[in-house]
């Protein structure tokens, strides 16, 4: 008959369950895990398939499931006639910039609703929160008057200043916020004799790093996926990366696998991006999971 002990909180446990016991995945879990990770990855690898081979190739029944002798060849021709490095030049530009931008105003913002007291707050939010609501198609065409109403049509600021701060990213960072910043800490700090910008620099943003890492990573991915407003504000004089790209689509008879490059050489700087800073990534969005 198996007896009981009692825990240090005060609890009955059966004798023989360890305390901390460490949890281990089945076989089942890998499989799942291999799963997803083939359906995540399959897109990719078909891209770099597709880049290595010919345009007759790709036209053929069955389609090659295997890469071919013209990866370099066609990644040279997709650099050279859609000018990507001046392009990718332009895109880091754009992309850092919005992703500076949209993390530091997003969190003030989001500081300032979740911690601050002011007339009209409630309103101001839901204002804030209805603008996601509103397609992004309907501004295109104001948003055009205003550029070129100022001189700015293509040129880097016509893209970059329109998406400087996101609705998106003020609601995130005021919902992490309440969490995870104590109002008792900006309290402490204002007896201390701690100035606003003190309080932001100092408090907020060492508090809110963790969903800053989350945030500037999502803002830059889609700012540098965005096609739409610069196919619009910009043209192949200065172009972004999919600007770029789009231009290896033109002509009679596109050449697909070039094009299958073109797209492989674009999505190469986010891979790297992730390589480089994915650990520092996953451990912020895990200690915002612990402090939420």
């Amino acid at each position: 008959m198996k007896t009981r002990t009692v825990g240090p909180e005060g609890k009955a446990r059966p004798l023989g369950r360890k305390a901390g016991r460490t949890m281990h995945a089945g076989p089942f879990t890998y499989v799942v895990l291999a799963l997803f990770t083939a359906v995540s990855l399959a897109p990719l690898i078909w891209t770099a398939v597709a880049a290595s081979r010919t345009s007759g190739r790709l036209a053929q029944t069955p389609p090659p499931l295997w890469f071919g002798g013209n990866l370099f060849k066609n990644l040279e021709r997709a650099w050279t006639e859609a000018s990507l490095g001046d392009a990718m030049l332009n895109t880091t530009i754009v992309a850092g910039s919005i992703t500076i931008g949209t993390v530091l105003f997003s969190t003030v913002a989001g500081f300032a609703f979740a911690k601050l007291k002011f007339r009209f707050s409630g309103a101001l939010l839901l204002l804030t929160i209805g603008t996601m609501m509103v397609p992004p198609q309907l501004s295109v065409v104001p948003l055009y008057l205003w550029v070129a109403d100022l001189q700015w049509t293509n040129q880097l600021q016509a893209v970059i200043l329109p998406t400087f701060v996101s609705a998106f990213g003020v609601f995130f960072m005021r919902q992490y916020l309440l969490q995870a910043l104590p109002g008792e800490l900006i309290e402490a700090a204002r007896m201390d004799g701690a100035s606003s910008l003190r309080i932001i620099w100092h408090v907020v943003f060492p508090a809110a790093r963790p969903a800053m890492a989350v945030l500037g990573l999502l803002t830059f991915v889609m700012a540098w996926n965005d096609f739409l407003w610069p196919i619009i504000a910009l043209n192949q004089s200065n172009p972004t990366v999919q600007v770029a790209l789009n231009s290896l689509g033109t002509g009679y008879i596109p050449d697909r696998a070039v094009i299958m490059a073109g797209a492989l050489l674009g999505t190469l700087p986010l891979l790297l991006a992730f390589i480089l800073f994915g650990k520092q990534i996953v451990s912020g969005i895990m200690q915002g999971a612990v402090k939420g």
